[in-house]
Formats: structure tokens, C-alpha cells, sequence
């Protein structure tokens, strides 16, 4: 068996913390062979305290700072501080109800030979409230995520590391380096494209399913995804090779409701084009809605899906044009030669 390094990026989890912790320390595995190491963002609720009641009881449990609060330096610490020959990433808002989940990974990386396991992670979680159950149920759509993402897949195979990868053999970072700490998000997409570009394999495997808990509220599904629209933006500035038209879609969205707006002032016939887009989108919207609602099995959460797939897109539109309008200029020059 391999020994296994978990990393937890946390800031302000105490709501969650515990319950994650629990879920990790209460695995079948030898317990010699694994380790944890929270990394907190300076937290101004009581996760560092609930942490420190774990260090307490002498467990394998480790609480490092994280001064730049950042998920990709929270990571590289974690990792730089860590003894496994394989690297989990969890966050601190997760369900974790297997307690052969660190056997399964283990065997997942022996069997495959692969360098990296992606893992699907559905926002669906138990005891959630309306608009977290809405929020799981149109992130899973095609009209709520990535096009290109495989997060919600559930076959086992091999796939681009790009979206996914989220546990890998120590190797890895031995030999493309660590987290870009200029990324507030996306830092993993970011990682896992330079991965891809190694040539490095990764297996895809529903054994190493995690279900996280999703935003608990419409405005903090909102702040969420403007940071991954700037993520997105960022890591087209760094590898433009990443470029696609249906990333740009967002931001394209945005843009177009207030061109299309002051045009159709000016045009009879630019309006029409426009307020037909706009009629598109909201049957769009409406079909996504219903097919969301049986998918799930929740067809109360027609109530609050409509708004959510609109947050959806025009937060990542803004959080795109943002970051392309005053975000950073610097992400062509290798990150230990940014000053800091």
C-alpha cells in the first residue's frame, strides 16, 4: 500500500471542518500510512480552534498558516510539508461516507499506473436547503458547467487531467512543479493543464466519488463564480492554448445584454435579432429547468432554478470581463520570477 498525503485548504469552515475530519481519521486504512494537513487561510470563525481539538487528541492531523489565504498556497504548503507518496486534495466542505475511500484510491492508482485520478464531485449533499439542493441540480446540467468538464461523468477511464485531477503520485510535482499562487481560482485547472502538456495519464474513476457541499446562498453563488470567471481569463493569459469559443460564451452573454439592449433603441430590425437571443435564452432556460428538475428528482427546485442558471452565466461573464479589463498582465513570466 502507499502511503497517502490529504491536503485541506480551509478558510472559514467551521461549519463543515469536523465533519470532514471525522470522515478522513474513521478510514480503513493503516492509520501509519496516512496523514492530514489542514491549511487555514486565517480564518475569523472557530475552524482553527475545532481544528486544534484534533491535534490535541494526538491525532494524524496537522494545522499549517496560509498568510496569502489563496487555495493554490494552501495547496503548495500542504504538499511541501507532506511525507506521502500520493497527494489527495479535499476540501474542507465536503461528505464523505466511505470509509474504504483511501483503499479504493490506492487500488485505482495501482491498477491504472496512472500519474493523476480525477473523481466525479456532485454538489448533492444530505440535509441541504432548497436553494443548495437547486444549485446541485443545475451545476450538474449541461447549461450549468463546463461543456468540457468530465466532474459529473460517471465511467471509468482514462481523460484529460485539465478539469479533474485532484489526487496524484508524488512524482507529479517533482516534475512540473507546484501550484501557480497568482490564481485565486483555477489554480487546479491551471496545474492539471500543465499535466496534460507533460503527457502525464490520468484515470477518471466514480470510486473516488466526494460530494461537496455547494453554496449556501445566492450571493455566495455568485462571488463563486465571478472568481472562476477571472480564473478562467487567467489562465488563458498564461496558456493560450486553452482557448475556446465556448469558454468566452459568459462572457460573451454579458456584453451582448446592454449592446443589444442600446442597439435595438437605434435598429427595429437589431432589435428583433436581440429580443429574440433574449426569448432563446429564457426557453433555454426553461427547458434546462424542467430537465434539471426530473433529473434530480426535485421538482420544487423549479422555484429557484431559473435564477440560479442566470447567476450561473452572467457571474462568470462578469468575473471574465473583470479580469480582463484590470487583472493581472504578468502571467507569461514564470511565477519565481514575478516580484512579490
Amino acid at each position: 500500500m502507499n502511503s497517502v498525503t490529504i491536503v485541506v485548504p480551509v478558510r472559514n469552515e467551521e461549519c463543515f471542518i469536523v465533519r470532514t475530519l471525522e470522515a478522513l481519521l474513521s478510514q480503513d486504512y493503516p492509520p501509519e500510512l496516512f496523514e492530514i494537513h489542514v491549511v487555514d487561510g486565517k480564518s475569523t470563525d472557530k475552524t482553527r480552534e475545532l481544528v486544534s481539538r484534533f491535534l490535541q487528541r494526538r491525532t494524524r492531523v496537522y494545522l499549517h498558516d496560509n498568510p496569502n489565504r489563496l487555495s493554490s498556497s494552501a495547496r503548495n504548503i500542504g504538499i511541501r510539508n507532506s511525507t506521502g507518496e500520493l497527494i489527495l486534495i479535499v476540501d474542507g466542505h465536503c461528505e464523505l461516507k466511505d470509509r474504504q475511500y483511501l483503499t479504493r484510491l490506492n487500488a485505482a492508482f495501482q491498477r491504472s499506473e496512472a500519474d493523476c485520478l480525477g473523481r466525479p464531485q456532485p454538489q448533492e449533499v444530505s440535509q441541504a436547503t432548497p436553494v443548495q439542493r437547486a444549485i446541485a441540480a443545475a451545476r450538474q446540467s449541461p447549461l450549468g458547467h463546463h461543456p468540457d468538464s468530465f466532474i459529473y461523468s460517471s465511467t471509468e477511464r482514462i481523460v484529460p487531467a485539465h478539469s479533474i485531477a485532484v489526487a496524484y503520485r508524488r512524482e507529479v510535482f517533482d516534475r512540473i512543479g507546484y501550484f501557480d499562487e497568482r490564481f485565486d481560482a483555477c489554480e487546479d485547472v491551471e496545474f492539471n493543464h500543465r499535466i496534460d502538456l507533460a503527457g502525464l495519464r490520468c484515470l477518471f474513476t466514480p470510486d473516488i466519488l466526494i460530494r461537496y457541499e455547494p453554496r449556501g446562498t445566492i450571493s455566495g453563488l455568485f462571488r463563486q463564480l465571478v472568481r472562476y470567471g477571472r480564473g478562467r481569463i487567467r489562465l488563458l493569459r498564461k496558456h493560450v492554448d486553452t482557448f475556446s469559443f465556448k469558454t468566452l460564451i459568459p462572457a460573451i452573454f454579458v456584453a451582448g445584454l446592454p449592446i443589444g439592449a442600446i442597439c435595438s433603441w437605434f435598429s427595429s430590425w437589431l432589435g428583433l435579432v436581440f429580443w429574440s437571443a433574449v426569448g432563446f435564452y429564457a426557453l433555454a432556460i426553461i427547458v434546462a429547468t424542467l430537465f434539471a428538475a426530473r433529473v434530480a428528482g426535485n421538482w420544487r427546485a423549479i422555484a429557484w432554478l431559473p435564477c440560479v442558471f442566470f447567476i450561473i452565466h452572467f457571474a462568470s461573464g462578469t468575473g471574465q470581463w473583470i479580469e480582463f479589463v484590470s487583472g493581472r498582465r504578468d502571467m507569461k513570466i514564470a511565477p519565481e520570477k514575478v516580484p512579490a
